[in-house]
């Protein structure tokens, strides 16, 4: 994959989630600001949901680990500040190496989520969440 700058990541993030999100029906509403703490409105059957996007690499465990945070740099440093997890719907993850998007409610979680790709080497089932399993919006 090409290296990509955070900022280019996110926009794909962005992009693909916006086309998977259009060929499940949604329509799709995008904030005026880049300060919103959502990256775009989804519209279907007369319900609205704020959907919040990442960009996330699988692991070398072949695993998605998803923070309920946003780090960013300041001339003071490095910010982090955890989501306000009660105006997000739903968390909306694009990941290069799957070209898949996955989705869930984070208000069902707590401080993460990992979502399993690849199958654990000790074929682990209880307890794992399987990423194929979160290619539809709740």
């Amino acid at each position: 994959m090409i290296y990509h700058h955070t900022k280019n990541k996110g926009d794909l993030g962005v992009l693909k989630v916006k086309l998977d999100l259009y060929l499940q029906g949604f329509l799709i509403l995008a904030p005026e600001t880049e300060h919103a703490p959502f990256d775009v409105v989804i519209y279907k059957d007369g319900v609205f949901k704020s959907v919040q996007v990442k960009f996330r690499n699988l692991n070398r465990n072949g695993v998605l680990q998803i923070p309920f945070r946003s780090c960013y740099s300041t001339s003071k440093g490095v910010m982090t500040k955890l989501v306000n997890k009660a105006v997000i719907d739903i968390y909306a993850v694009y990941c290069p190496q799957t070209d898949s998007c996955y989705y869930f409610d984070p208000k069902h979680f707590n401080r993460c989520i990992s979502l399993r790709v690849k199958t654990s080497l000790n074929n682990q089932q209880q307890g794992v969440w399987i990423a194929d399993d979160f290619k539809k919006v709740p």
